[in-house]
């Protein structure tokens, strides 16, 4: 079994190999990220699907599959790192932000990605780079409707893609899924089992997809009626049937008198702080240094968002929204990592009363880019729309991005359109299995669609037995350190060098 990898580990150097360890010198090292090592690859087309799988199958040469199993650099100040990735935010919603991951390992594991990015920075990695998540933990993954209205299961939070290397989100899911058995109380033997579950699936998965043809993966998709004929277990079964029935009910119509009421002659959304309230409103959680403040009111705010937003969609999209009138525009706090992002929220009517809300949310440096040299737009709005386009099987009809006052990035997309989450703490462990499965089905096709390169991921990963054995001994290993770096934080906490508050502290401060 491989040892357990210390602060010796390999550096922060993206495109380290196993053979080649440095040490970070500062969680500042974002900044100046080092160049990756990456392989290139001829246009498929050009090459025999035999000779790509076999270049592939090289890679084992230069990068074991046993070396996934060292952690990477973690000698680093996880406190200040975590200051990094609040810069920017706003100041009052920081402390919700650190509160909420206060909840358990597996949530401060979910709100600090620059953490692991910083991490895995440090391993050795195939070279083989491509369009990734940056944030697959089991919890970004989720059902929501395509525009054709079919419900599918897919990757459903893009705030960390970047190109980078494909490793980064396996390993991440990886951990996830042990954090998640140890929360959940079945521990380190359903976790071990959860990450070779995901892991086997990658594989098979990714076999199937290489032998597709480029239109048919391209339209290919995890719906929730495939999942219902491969459910192993009546259990499982009826709990895909339940996943159904929620996300029907989840549309705008029926979000409309939970989350707004009727005033005058307009529509406006509850105010309930500190998760909604209005920016310029009585419960604003928002400074009167804050550079938003200064605007007036909601429309002066929202207008030039708006209009950039709009010039991104497709000119059909754009049509329709002009159909509609803009009721009221509402900060929301959403999710454990993003908490204190600036996230909107607009409510829209057409001419029957029938509601369209829109959620804006602020795109800043993905934790990728941070640590991993590579080529994005420079809107990183932009950056998280294309990034979501290439590796979902099916997006948002409304998904766009623009520039909001005073250079902030955003991209906007619908807040629900039959949007679920997996209710973890309803599953058993048959459930675990099967939903391991599927988030590796679903990481190889996401993998497979945007790198185009999955013949060669095929020739490197090969049935999966191998890299699945270190990626058990790194999720283990990595779900210890991150348990250190929890109690550090809860300390951090405790002494006042960070500031955390709950959700209901926060609310009581607003009521009489």
């Amino acid at each position: 079994m491989p040892a357990k990898s210390s602060s010796a580990s390999p550096s922060s150097k993206a495109g380290a190999t196993a053979s080649a360890p440095r040490t970070s010198s500062s969680p500042s090292a974002p900044t100046t990220p080092a160049a990756p090592t990456t392989t290139e690859i001829p246009p498929p087309s050009l090459v025999p699907f035999g000779t790509r799988v076999a270049a592939g199958r090289q890679l084992r040469d230069k990068t074991p599959r046993g070396s996934h199993a060292h952690l990477g650099n973690v000698d680093r100040d996880i406190v200040e790192l975590l200051r990094i990735s609040s810069e920017g935010r706003v100041s009052a919603l920081v402390p919700l932000r650190y509160g909420r991951m206060l909840a358990s390992p597996f949530a401060f594991y979910r709100g600090s990605a620059i953490v692991q990015a910083h991490d895995l920075a440090g391993t050795p990695n195939t070279g083989l780079t491509m369009q990734i998540c940056g944030d697959c933990h089991l919890a970004n993954f989720g059902g929501f409707a395509t525009p054709e209205r079919t419900l599918i299961f897919d990757l459903n939070d893009f705030d960390e893609t970047a190109p980078g290397p494909w490793e980064w989100d396996l390993k991440r899911l990886c951990v996830s899924l042990v954090l998640a058995a140890r929360q959940f109380g079945f521990g380190d033997t359903l976790g071990v089992e959860l990450v070779r579950s995901a892991v086997d699936t990658y594989a098979r998965r990714l076999d199937e997809y290489a032998h597709m043809s480029t239109i048919a993966l391209w339209h290919e998709q995890v719906t929730f009626e495939r999942m219902l004929g491969l459910a192993q277990t009546d259990r499982v079964r009826e709990g895909v049937k339940r996943g159904i029935a929620r996300a029907t009910g989840r549309t705008h119509e029926n979000v409309l008198p939970k989350f707004a009421q009727h005033v005058g002659d307009h529509w406006q959304i509850r105010d309930s702080p500190p998760t909604v309230f209005h920016v310029h409103g009585a419960t604003t959680l928002f400074g009167p240094e804050d550079d938003w403040l200064g605007l007036g009111d909601w429309r002066a705010l929202f207008e030039p968002v708006y209009k950039s937003y709009v010039s991104s969609l497709p000119p059909d999209r754009a049509h329709m929204l002009s159909g509609y009138t803009q009721e009221d525009l509402a900060f929301k706090v959403v999710g454990v990592g993003s908490v204190g992002t600036r996230c909107l929220v607009l409510l829209m009517m057409d001419s029957h009363e029938q509601p369209l809300f829109l959620q804006f949310k602020e795109a800043s440096k993905s934790v990728v880019s941070r640590f991993f040299k590579n080529v994005t737009p420079k809107n990183d709005g932009r950056r998280v729309v294309e990034g979501q386009r290439l590796m979902q099987a099916a997006s948002d009809a409304f998904l766009g991005w623009g520039s909001g006052p005073f250079g902030r990035c955003i991209y906007g997309r619908q807040l629900r359109d039959m949007k679920i989450s997996a209710q973890f703490e309803l599953f058993r462990a048959d459930g675990f299995l099967e939903y391991a499965g599927l988030c590796g089905w679903v990481l190889a096709r996401a993998h497979a669609k945007a790198g185009g390169c999955a013949a060669e991921l095929v020739g490197y990963v090969g049935k999966g037995i191998r890299l699945g054995e270190a990626l058990i001994h790194y999720a283990t290993d990595y779900a210890d350190q991150v348990e250190r770096d929890y109690e550090v934080f809860r300390k951090a906490c405790r002494d006042g060098r960070l500031e955390a508050r709950t959700d209901a502290d926060m609310a009581a401060d607003f009521m009489a």
